[in-house]
């Protein structure tokens, strides 16, 4: 038999087996349960801490087999041998999760896979990006948003999602810990891996996935889709790749085309929005700032003034979410212990993003606080600017290009980011000065409160105060907002049908990932990634 119980314990308990199956029984008979639990397995599932109250608490969801073996964690891992070859071949557009996991998924079945990216493997991406807080210039084709393991590579590796029901979470876990990341992010419950560890581990999927048979082509941008109209019907027979570098182009011709492109693919929109306007939509997103504090701030509310608490769990989590005004304002890609960055996939613009390395040990904490947009609330001249371009589901790309253009005017043209202490901000008054900040290639004061959209202003404002309610001292003179957080998702979605996932206007594109409009994150892209695959291969017949 098998047993599901959480068990709460305190603090400096939950590493003592003895301890917690002897509270797993008590649980287990108060509900009825008469259980011998001698020579049973107790596997911990996933690891929580409670700190709402002083008495911080860890929460433990075990698995207890009794009479039986568990099962082993590499038994679900695929055997990954070259399979005979299907005749078929797919192209995968962006090494990102979705692209990564979507091949080993193909390869499984002999699908011949190429995999096209614009941006350069990981190792040589580290070179480029250090280039932008160092000299503050960006790469438009490899930056932190392009590049071999995609957005999420170099922004902290989260794994967290509440996708799970889209496919195997726990298998994605499993395939990441294969690969070389920590195996705590098979219990912790909000696992992540840390962009210093993260490289490694996709440099190891990749030799996996060329060892296999797929062929990856670097420094490649996606042109164009070659395209057959027939009867009326669009489909889609392969890419116009074009090569970063030399301009060189060619074509790759498959039987069907893995679109997956991530959030910042501006190109790519614009690319369907002309072959194919009705291929897309408009689609809600959010975009606000990034609010930065000292660690030792955020440690001190989360643990209670419990100084000791930060040395043995590790830097602070929060998640905040309130309502203003009809709409969601929240805390999003939190990072303890972490790093503000620059995102921006283009010169001109400034993206701000967070990342932690594994240990989560820097002097500062930050989060994305961000407003939700729906389309409606898009000024309507960035309507009619989409609409002069023949397709209106533009319209959020537009406002969140030019916002990240504005930005960028108001630091010093090029990657110091505008900024203003969150005191004054409220205050509605300029920042006299900044404080230290994690931030390299530096801030220039800003009066924010005058510059940012006012469906933003407003709504940020009353949110900090109701954040500093639930987190007293979270309003403080040592706390910074930092412009402009506008990555969080895309804000157009590409249309797939419900049952084939392919397009229902291109026929043989399959959108999957962030790009798509159907995922966000890590996690929840690798697994869209495999089911579009798997699409993908019952569509082939392989």
């Amino acid at each position: 038999m098998v047993y599901d119980v959480t068990v709460i314990v305190p603090e400096g308990r939950d590493r003592d087996e003895g301890y917690i199956r002897k509270e797993a029984g008590r649980i287990l008979q108060a509900q009825g349960q008469r259980v011998n639990l001698n020579g049973a397995q107790l596997v911990i599932e996933k690891r929580s801490v409670d700190a709402r109250r002083r008495q911080i608490k860890i929460v433990l969801r075990c698995r207890l087999y009794v009479g039986e073996k568990a099962a082993a964690a590499e038994e679900s891992l695929p055997a990954w041998l070259p399979a005979a070859p299907s005749g078929k071949t797919v192209v995968i557009v962006g090494a990102g999760p979705a692209g990564l996991f979507g091949a080993l998924k193909l390869l499984e079945k002999g699908i011949r896979c190429i995999i096209v990216e614009r941006g350069e493997q990981v190792s040589r991406r580290k070179v480029t990006i250090a280039r932008i807080s160092r000299e503050g210039l960006v790469d438009g084709n490899s930056n932190y948003c392009f590049g071999e393991g995609g957005a999420g590579c170099f922004s902290d590796g989260k794994l967290y999602t509440r996708s799970d029901k889209r496919g195997n979470l726990a298998q994605v876990l499993r395939i990441f810990h294969h690969f070389g990341a920590d195996p705590s992010i098979l219990t912790a419950a909000h696992p992540h891996i840390g962009t210093d560890r993260l490289p490694a581990v996709i440099d190891a999927m990749r030799a996996q996935i060329e060892e296999l048979g797929c062929e990856f082509r670097f420094g490649s941008r996606c042109a164009d889709f070659i395209m057959e109209e027939k009867n009326g019907e669009k489909r889609v027979r392969g890419i116009r790749i074009q090569d970063t570098k030399s301009g060189e182009e060619q074509e790759i011709r498959a039987d069907a085309v893995l679109l997956a492109t991530g959030h910042s693919a501006a190109d790519i929109y614009m690319t369907l929005a002309r072959i194919a306007p009705d291929s897309l939509e408009a689609k809600g997103f959010a975009f606000g700032v990034r609010v930065e504090h000292p660690r030792a701030l955020i440690d001190r509310i989360q643990y209670h003034g419990d100084a000791a608490a930060a040395q043995k769990l590790g830097a602070a989590e929060y998640r905040l979410t309130s309502q203003v005004d009809g709409r969601g304002v929240y805390s999003f890609c939190m990072c303890p212990g972490g790093f503000v960055v620059p995102s921006a996939s283009s010169p001109g613009q400034i993206v701000i993003n967070g990342m932690s390395a594994a240990g989560r040990n820097s002097a500062w904490s930050n989060a994305a606080i961000v407003v939700e947009t729906h389309p409606e609330d898009i000024p309507e001249h960035f309507r009619r600017e989409a609409e002069a371009l023949g397709c209106s589901a533009l319209a959020g790309l537009l406002a969140r290009t030019r916002l990240e253009e504005e930005t960028c005017r108001h630091g010093d043209g090029r990657q110091q980011a505008p900024a203003q202490r969150l005191t004054d901000y409220l205050a509605r008054r300029e920042s006299g000065s900044l404080p230290r900040t994690s931030y390299a290639p530096g801030l220039a004061a800003s009066r924010l409160d005058e510059w940012l959209p006012p469906h933003l202003n407003g709504r940020l404002g009353e949110a900090f105060r109701i954040f500093d309610g639930k987190m007293k001292g979270y309003i403080s003179d040592e706390a910074l907002i930092i412009a402009s957080e506008t990555r969080t998702s895309t804000p157009v979605r590409i249309l797939r049908d419900k049952a084939s996932g392919e397009s229902p206007v291109l026929h043989g594109l399959y959108p999957a990932g962030e790009g798509s409009g159907y995922s966000g994150g890590i996690a929840s892209s690798a697994m869209d990634g495999i089911a579009q695959c798997e699409r993908i291969m019952e569509a082939l017949g392989a």
